[in-house]
């Protein structure tokens, strides 16, 4: 005599990353996003001023006009500042609008992977190319350095499970 065993697979669990979880994260990245902003909008700023300003002109290696007026400051005709802005605002949006949608952690992370590569090169563009350094950039850097530092622990935050109705 045999014995038919049927295995069924657990019910299935729905998962959902928690929101709650990872609000203080996304609080933190919300408020480093709106001074990414108020960075980037000071530098698209100096990128359209008609004269050198003495705020970031800090001796022969530190000076944000030269690199905000530098044929790098644009890319296809946008000013990097601009690009800056958007960017910052996606990440942000992802951070508030929707930070309770499941595919957020990855987007944040990819865009914030992205605005640090992008940062990364800009600043290699700044000490090797222009040899002059730019306060805002790198203060711009700093932000987006910690914006992703921040979207990889919300990323690898293992997702919370609803318990059963």
């Amino acid at each position: 005599m045999q014995f038919a065993v049927t295995v069924f697979p657990p019910d299935p669990v729905p998962q959902e990353i928690s929101a709650e979880n990872n609000r203080g994260l996304f609080v933190a990245v919300a408020v480093l996003a709106i001074a990414g902003i108020a960075v980037s909008a000071v530098s698209l700023q100096r990128h359209y001023a008609r004269s050198a300003t003495a705020f970031c002109d800090v001796g022969e290696r530190f000076n944000c006009d030269i690199v905000n007026r530098s044929e790098y400051s644009s890319l296809l005709g946008i000013p990097v500042a601009g690009i800056g802005i958007a960017g910052y605002g996606v990440l942000f949006a992802l951070a508030t609008l929707y930070r309770s949608r499941r595919e957020t952690p990855s987007r944040l992370l990819g865009a914030a992977a992205a605005g640090f590569a992008f940062a990364l090169y800009l600043t290699y563009i700044e000490g090797h190319v222009l040899g002059t350094w730019c306060i805002l950039c790198l203060s711009s850097l700093a932000i987006i350095a910690a914006i992703t530092i921040l979207a990889v622990v919300v990323r690898m935050r293992p997702s919370s499970v609803k318990a059963r109705s």
